[in-house]
Parts: structure tokens; C-alpha cells; sequence
């Protein structure tokens, strides 16, 4: 039984196999890989592209997805994390979990008898870093050979990002304010995958430098769900990191624009540079069915 809690537990080879899975199913390869099978989504935080993605993707490999809101689970208000997990794997043949802190995935994968699928937590975002992936080879035919900058603070998919980059041996600068970096224990485990693989992991503090000769430049919104207290006092610490078009002239002249979305146009990029012909964001939301149509074919076929 296979787990997926962080990018990293697939190796390198698996993740390359996941996205050409991926891109398989995005030129309409068939999968039944779900026949018969029922996935539980638990989430308790709200989504449009996670649980889309997933719905859809559960549907189109053959499978039935049923859908839980924080309100009908209510993980350690109602019960605990471990009886929540231990009810769905009895009834269910994976689950897909979309919470707060890393850890009760962690609790879920201690006690479930299924597969637990990481949706997203405060720690990583796996799922959109496979999409990122898709992505990026979408728009640059390769993983290697080019730099990819990620502009903005350090969250969970600055970590995934970095992670699955360092894992397929590509180049990423991450441009962060100070304070606002990614953790070290990540930064890390992502330069030591890179040093296997012949990546590059590098975090800096300037947006301009971070983006210099870039053919991907990547950003995400400064204030995430859970710290909208901190909004005030964000904008003004990420003042200057916003990708708009100066900050693009010092990027490679084919750079392409990518956001995990929602975004806050006029805050951490400019308003209309989604819509540009640069932007790619929309093939990298869409990127989320396919990538995780090929995760689950990858988890949950017999072999």
C-alpha cells in the first residue's frame, strides 16, 4: 500500500512516470483503474481546483468520489483524526484529505488500511507540485536545461515546488522576503535531492535577482487561507515581489507566467498578466485533473 503524503514519497523515476501518466490521460488515454472503487474527500479547508480536480478524476478512471466538509467530520472537534480515518478505510478504498496542520495526515496514514492521498496541508501541496511538473514540461519539453524562479513567500507550494524540482533535477531560485523563507528542514532536503539528481535549490532575498534569465517564473498569493490576520502586515513585508512586466524584463525572453491560483491580481502579480499570452496558469489549473488522474492510476492499480 502506497501513501502519498509528500512529493518525496515517490522517487524520481516514479514522479517522471506519474506525469507522463498525466500527460497520457490529457491526450485521452483510457484507465479503469477506479473500477469498483470508492474514494472518501475529506477537506477542511474549502477548494475549487482540488476538489474539481479530484471528483472529475475519480469519475473518469471509473470510481465513485463522496465528499466531507470540515463541518460534517469536524477532525478532533467532533472526533479525532484517528477515528475519522479508521471509519473511512473500512468503508472506502483511498482517501484524499485536505486540512490544516501536516500532522493529521500523518495521524491518518498511522492508522489507516487504504491509501491516503495528501490534498494539501499547511506543510506541502504534492498534488499541485505533480501539475506544476506537467506543466513546466508542457511549456519547456524537458525538466532540465532552463531556471524556474519562484517569486514569494516560502508556503506549502514554494516546499512541494522545490522538492519536486530538486527530485527531476531541475533549477529553481526561490526570491522570499526575509522571514518569510522557506523552512530549513525543507530547504535542505531539497538541495540534497538536487545534489543526487543534478538540480540546483537556491533561496535568495531579491525578487530581481531570483527572476534573472528565468524561462519560468512562478508566484503565489501572500496571505494563504488561515492568515488572513497577517494581510496588512504581509503586503507590506512582500512589497516589491510582485511579478508584473518590470519585473519580467529581467527574466529569459520566452519566460512563461504560472500561479497555483486563486490570485489576488494587483497584490502578488499585476492585474491582466494572468490573461497575457506568457501566462500559462490556466493549462497548469487544468494540469490538476490530469496529474492526479495519473497519481491515483499510479496508487491504486494493482501491479
Amino acid at each position: 500500500m502506497r501513501n502519498f503524503l509528500s512529493v518525496t514519497d515517490l522517487s524520481p523515476d516514479e514522479i517522471t512516470s506519474v506525469v507522463d501518466r498525466a500527460s497520457a490521460f490529457k491526450q485521452g488515454a483510457p484507465s479503469d483503474a477506479l473500477a469498483g472503487k470508492v474514494g472518501v474527500m475529506i477537506f477542511d479547508k474549502p477548494s475549487l481546483r482540488t476538489k474539481l480536480s479530484f471528483d472529475v478524476g475519480i469519475g473518469r478512471l471509473g470510481g465513485r468520489g463522496i465528499y466531507f466538509s470540515q463541518e460534517e467530520t469536524g477532525i478532533d472537534t467532533r472526533e479525532t483524526a484517528e477515528d475519522v480515518a479508521r471509519v473511512a478505510s473500512r468503508m472506502a478504498d483511498f482517501i484524499v484529505i485536505r486540512t490544516f496542520e501536516h500532522s493529521i495526515v500523518e495521524r491518518f496514514i498511522d492508522v489507516s488500511t487504504v491509501p491516503v492521498i495528501n490534498a494539501l496541508t499547511d506543510g506541502e501541496h504534492p498534488c499541485q507540485a505533480l501539475a506544476d511538473l506537467q506543466t513546466i514540461k508542457e511549456a519547456k519539453g524537458s525538466f532540465q536545461g532552463f531556471k524556474t524562479a519562484y517569486v514569494g513567500d516560502g508556503n506549502n507550494v514554494a516546499a512541494s515546488l522545490a522538492l519536486a524540482v530538486a527530485s527531476v533535477g531541475g533549477a529553481l531560485t526561490i526570491g522570499s522576503p526575509e522571514g518569510y523563507q522557506l523552512p530549513d528542514d525543507i530547504l535542505r532536503k531539497a538541495q540534497s535531492i538536487a545534489s543526487d539528481t543534478g538540480g540546483s535549490i537556491e533561496q535568495i532575498t531579491s525578487p530581481e535577482e531570483a527572476v534573472s534569465d528565468a524561462s519560468i517564473v512562478y508566484t503565489d498569493v501572500w496571505t494563504s487561507m488561515g492568515q488572513e490576520a497577517e494581510s496588512r502586515v504581509r503586503k507590506k513585508d512582500f512589497a516589491g515581489f510582485q511579478v508584473n512586466p518590470q519585473l519580467l524584463e529581467n527574466a529569459a525572453p520566452e519566460v512563461k507566467v504560472m500561479h497555483d491560483l486563486p490570485a489576488h491580481p494587483g497584490e502578488e502579480v499585476s492585474i491582466g498578466l494572468l490573461d497575457e499570452p506568457r501566462s500559462i496558469v490556466f493549462d497548469q489549473a487544468e494540469n490538476r485533473l490530469h496529474a492526479q488522474m495519473g497519481l491515483m492510476d499510479f496508487l491504486l492499480t494493482d501491479r
